[in-house]
């Protein structure tokens, strides 16, 4: 049976919501550089403050660093970042030869729990390859002022 299916290289934009952003690059770690300031930088535009968007970077970094290593060679990581409310919200995909899911009792997931307010992981096949997704999210620390705005 299969439950999914490599995605369409021409995409449409119909399938972006406005605020979303997604970055189709090689599975490749010399392309972490790239991820990471593009997390940065939507963070920054969302207001998150200065140790949300050092937590954001370092959790997006190690998530793709999984990814790409489980990555068949020469496929692609796909990675959309969405603002839900105060939330930013990633999800990174590649093609993978293994069905096993990331490991829990890692490093890695410890760093991406404790920066992160969810983490998960996901496992999904087309009887050849196996498809794998982390998704992530972290809030915005929303700081009411007394007074302000009154």
């Amino acid at each position: 049976m299969t439950d999914w299916e490599p995605p369409d290289q021409h995409a449409r934009s119909s399938d972006l919501s406005p605020g979303d952003i997604e970055l189709r690059l090689a599975a490749d770690l010399v392309n972490l550089p790239i991820v990471r300031s593009v997390v940065a930088t939507i963070a920054t535009r969302a207001d998150f403050d200065l140790d949300a968007i050092a937590d954001l970077r370092l959790a997006v970094d190690e998530a793709c660093s999984t990814l790409i290593t489980r990555a068949l060679p020469g496929t692609a990581m796909s990675c959309r970042f969405t603002m839900s409310g105060d939330s930013l919200c990633f999800v990174g995909t590649v093609e993978s030869e293994t069905e096993a899911e990331p490991s829990t009792k890692s490093f890695g997931w410890r760093v991406l729990t404790t920066l992160t307010d969810m983490v998960n992981s996901h496992i999904s096949s087309n009887g050849q390859h196996h498809r794998l997704d982390i998704e992530l999210a972290k809030r915005r620390v929303v700081v009411e002022v007394p007074g302000a705005g009154a």
